[in-house]
C-alpha cells in the first residue's frame, strides 16, 4: 500500500492552477495522486515551483517576504519582539549579525501551508500523526535568538568544536547567538515535561555562496524519551531498545516522503548522541543522505530529570529534501517574492583576486558580498591560488551575480562589483591584485 500524504491535494490544486501559465503534460495531474509518495509529485518541470510559493497566502503570525532594504525595525516571534537594534550591534565587537541577516527573522516560511517547507513540516507532521496519535508535541514558532548555553553547552558541544567561532555563528553579543540548529530548545522543553517533540524553525549559520547553501536556512528535530518499563520485557538494555525504534520509525519516514526505495544506515559522529547514524536512501540513480539521528546522550537527559531513561533525538534540513522532492534548482527560490519564474536569466560572472592576510577566510569574504549583493549573488567560488617566493599567497574568486527575476544589466553587475572588491580591500584588510 503506497503511503497517503495528505498534503498532496494542496499540490494537486497548485499543479492545476498552473497549467494556465506554463505547459505541462496532462499526465501530471492524476486523481491517483493523493495515494503517492511525497516524491512522485514534483513536476515535470521546476517552473511549477511558485505556485506552491505563493498558491495561498501566509498563515496568522508569519509574516510576508521582504528584502533587507525593506527590513522591519522589529518583529515578533513565538510572542517575543525582538527589535532591528537588539540583533544588529554595529557599536558592540562581538556582533556579527549583518541586516541581511535580521531582515528573514521572523518570515517563518517553515508556517506558510502551500510553501513547499510548509508542505513538506506538513507531510512529516501526518506521519508522525497517523503512526503515534496524540504523543509528539509539535512547536515551529520558538525564538531563534538564544544563549550561547542553549546552542552548544546544553547540547554537549565541545568547547573548542568550529562551530562555536565568529567564523561560522551568528552572534548577538559573546552570550547570545542566533541559534545553528533546533537542538537549541532541546534541554528547555525537557526541564517543561515534553518527552515526545518535534520543533521546526529557521536556524542560521555563516556558510559559502552556492546553489545549496543559505545563511538561513530550516530545521526538523524530532525527540523520544523512554523509561525503563519501555524497554524492560524487550530482551534488550535500554540504548538497543532506543536505537532499533529510532530506525524503524525514520525508517517509515522516509517511505513515507520518497515511496518503496532502498535505505542504508551509517555510522557516524554527533557530540549529543552516542550511538549516531545517518540515514541515506537510494534515490534518482545515486544515494542521498536524508537526515542525522541517534540515541541522546546520557549526560543531557541526566541534566534534565531525566535520569535512569533512554532517549532519541533525529533532525534534518526541509530546503534539502524540497530541493530534491520538488526538484527546486536553487536555494534562493525559496525565498523569492516572483509568482511564475517564466524563465531563467543567465548568470554574469566577475573575478577578483587578492592576496590574503592570517586572518582571511572564506566565510568572511561571503559575508561581505552578501551584505552587498543579497540574494543577486549565486555562487563564490575559489577557481585559483598560490603562493609567491615571498611566502604571500593569491586567490582569485569567481563570483556569479544572477537574479531569478529579472535579467541584470551590466551597469548594476560593474557597481556590485566595485563596492565588493572596494569593501573586501578595506574590511577584510586584503591587498587586490
Amino acid at each position: 500500500m503506497r503511503p497517503l500524504i495528505r498534503t498532496a491535494r494542496c499540490c494537486l490544486r497548485a499543479r492545476e492552477r498552473a497549467m494556465a501559465t506554463f505547459s505541462v503534460a496532462p499526465a501530471a495531474i492524476s486523481s491517483s495522486t493523493a495515494a503517492r509518495p511525497l516524491s512522485s509529485l514534483r513536476p515535470h518541470g521546476r517552473l511549477l515551483l511558485p505556485c506552491f510559493l505563493h498558491a495561498a497566502p501566509a498563515p496568522a503570525g508569519a509574516r510576508p517576504l521582504r528584502t533587507s532594504a525593506a527590513a522591519a525595525s522589529a518583529v515578533e516571534v513565538g510572542g517575543v519582539k525582538i527589535a532591528r537594534e537588539d540583533v544588529v550591534k554595529e557599536d558592540d565587537p562581538t556582533n556579527n549579525v549583518p541586516d541581511t541577516i535580521f531582515s528573514k527573522i521572523g518570515l517563518q516560511l517553515h508556517r506558510r501551508d502551500n510553501h513547499p517547507l510548509g508542505i513538506l513540516k506538513n507531510t512529516i507532521y501526518d506521519y508522525f500523526d497517523k503512526n503515534f496519535a496524540g504523543q509528539f508535541d509539535k512547536f515551529d514558532d520558538l525564538c531563534p535568538v538564544v544563549a550561547v548555553k542553549q546552542n552548544f553547552d546544553d547540547v554537549l558541544v565541545p568547547a573548542d568544536h568550529v562551530s562555536r567561532s565568529y567564523n561560522d555563528t551568528y552572534y548577538v553579543d559573546g552570550q547570545t547567538v542566533l541559534r545553528c540548529h533546533t537542538s537549541a530548545h532541546q534541554a528547555e522543553l525537557l526541564r517543561d515535561g515534553h518527552t515526545h517533540f518535534l520543533v521546526t524553525g529557521d536556524v542560521y549559520r555563516r556558510d559559502s555562496i552556492d546553489s545549496t547553501h543559505y545563511p538561513v536556512f530550516h530545521q526538523m528535530e524530532g525527540f523520544r524519551v523512554f523509561s525503563p518499563d519501555d524497554w524492560s520485557g524487550s530482551g534488550m538494555d535500554g540504548t538497543a531498545y532506543a536505537a532499533a525504534d529510532l530506525k524503524k520509525t525514520l525508517e517509515g519516514l522516509a517511505r513515507h516522503l520518497f515511496g518503496a526505495v532502498e535505505m542504508r544506515w551509517v555510522d557516524t559522529y554527533f557530540p549529543f548522541t552516542n550511538p549516531s547514524f545517518e540515514l541515506e536512501i537510494y534515490f534518482q540513480d545515486d544515494w542521498l543522505e536524508v537526515l542525522g539521528c541517534g540515541v541522546t546522550e546520557q549526560e543531557i537527559l541526566k541534566r534534565n530529570g531525566r535520569t535512569d531513561h533512554v532517549a532519541w533525538a533525529f533532525g534534518l534540513g526541509l530546503e534539502r529534501l524540497a530541493m530534491v522532492l520538488f526538484d527546486i534548482p536553487d536555494i534562493r527560490l525559496f525565498w523569492s517574492n516572483d509568482k511564475r519564474f517564466t524563465s531563467q536569466f543567465p548568470p554574469c560572472y566577475k573575478d577578483m583576486s587578492f592576496w590574503i592576510n592570517d586572518e582571511f577566510t572564506e566565510n568572511n569574504l561571503c559575508e561581505v558580498v552578501r551584505g552587498i549583493a543579497g540574494d543577486l549573488v549565486e555562487e563564490v567560488k575559489l577557481i585559483d591560488n598560490f603562493t609567491n617566493k615571498k611566502g604571500m599567497t593569491s586567490h582569485c574568486y569567481r563570483i556569479a551575480y544572477r537574479s531569478m527575476e529579472r535579467s541584470l544589466t551590466d551597469e548594476e553587475i560593474n557597481d556590485l562589483q566595485w563596492n565588493v572588491r572596494e569593501v573586501v580591500k578595506s574590511k577584510l584588510k586584503v591587498e587586490l591584485r
